[in-house]
């Protein structure tokens, strides 16, 4: 008889849940060898369960840790005591966290005081500015401190893990699982045309335009690092570039965090062209990202999905951890500058040779087998 591995996923906020969901189901698809747990922190509520009900995962465990005004204290606190009763009771032979985010550093240290051998999904990503982006850049960095297993989606960041001395046979260059989270929506869209109608259905009402024809910029922003200045100058450009090109459509789902509800909403709510929307989940945003002319983003992942589909993207940020499609040419750093991201959407909504440069297909983040790379070294351990 096959002595099954106990595996546990750890996290808690909308990213983690979508790049961990396929790992989620090829696991749970092969429930001879592992027996699948998940863990969730709840670091974020709505948009988490947004997710699990997308892609259809069932937890074991819901810390449920959010709380109001919650900051990185409280979240690192509450994550690493609540984590320490779950580690104790189910034992699991591994831990796997993904990322960089908040969750991720304080359940990979629940799991190394516990003595639980960690996984890091998606390791090795780099800025090498502790600061930029914050707290990312610091979580990652520490996790790579007590991984047992490191999967780096790029031999790029294979080597940042073996510039920091990291044992070479503990690294697993798998691809991103992202992109298997992507062709896994897009393939479920090609081969149900209800559900398709269903999601055109859904987006329509919220934008009053041909928005399946019709050219529009896709626009993200939530990162830490641009509240208070970054964002005033994020919307004032934005509103900069409503007026300059009226006939082309501006698309914001705009995050539920109050410092960017704040001045988006201040700013941007009375442009006629700029279309403030709820959150999306991440099947209706997928068939947005289908549809967009450009991407405009502070994200992380985004700059893994949109080259998948042939979208140039432009950074409102100073610095990435993901410098391969930059060296590609699909993806451009604009920070949270004004004048900086007027003129390169300018230059994409003006100039057809740029955008096609941009808009080539390439994505160097793998081919959407991740998963089944991480799972042929669970099966080791």
């Amino acid at each position: 008889m096959i002595n099954r591995k106990k595996i546990m996923l750890a996290f808690g906020t909308r990213p983690e849940a979508i790049k961990m969901a396929p790992l989620y189901h090829k696991l749970r698809a092969q429930a001879d060898q592992f027996d699948t747990i998940v863990c969730l922190t709840g670091q974020h509520r709505q948009m988490l369960d947004q997710v699990m009900d997308v892609f259809n995962i069932e937890a074991d465990i819901d810390l449920d840790l959010m709380k109001p005004g919650q900051d990185l204290y409280d979240v690192t606190s509450a994550v690493l005591l609540g984590m320490r009763e779950v580690l104790r009771q189910y034992q699991p032979d591994a831990l796997l966290v993904h990322g960089d985010t908040t969750t991720s550093l304080a359940a990979g240290m629940a799991g190394f005081y516990h003595g639980t051998r960690i996984g890091h999904v998606e390791a090795g990503l780099r800025t090498y500015d502790v600061k930029a982006p914050f707290p990312e850049e610091f979580n990652r960095q520490v996790v790579s401190r007590i991984a047992d297993w490191h999967f780096a989606p790029t031999t790029v960041s294979r080597q940042n893990l073996l510039n920091e001395m990291t044992p070479a046979e503990r690294i697993f260059v798998t691809g991103n699982t992202v992109i298997d989270s992507l062709f896994w929506i897009k393939d479920r869209l090609a081969t149900d045309p209800v559900r398709q109608q269903r999601l055109i259905d859904k987006i329509s009402p919220m934008l009053p335009f041909d928005w399946q024809h019709q050219r529009f910029v896709l626009i993200t922003g939530h990162r830490r690092e641009n509240f208070g200045t970054g964002f005033l100058s994020i919307c004032e450009a934005l509103k900069v570039l409503s007026l300059r090109y009226p006939d082309v459509q501006f698309v914001y789902p705009v995050h539920l965090n109050p410092n960017v509800q704040a001045p988006v909403n201040t700013i941007l709510s009375g442009c006629g062209n700029i279309h403030l929307i709820p959150p999306q989940d991440y099947e209706p945003f997928v068939m947005l990202l289908m549809h967009a002319y450009l991407v405009l983003t502070d994200s992380g992942g985004i700059q893994e999905e949109a080259p998948s589909l042939g979208k140039p993207v432009l950074v409102m940020r100073d610095v990435t951890e993901r410098p391969e499609a930059v060296a590609a040419g699909t993806v451009k750093l604009v920070g949270a500058d004004k004048a900086k991201i007027i003129d390169n959407v300018s230059l994409l909504l003006e100039d057809p040779a740029l955008y096609a440069s941009m808009a080539k297909a390439h994505n160097p983040y793998g081919d959407g087998k991740a998963c089944d790379k991480i799972i042929s070294v669970l099966r080791t351990i």
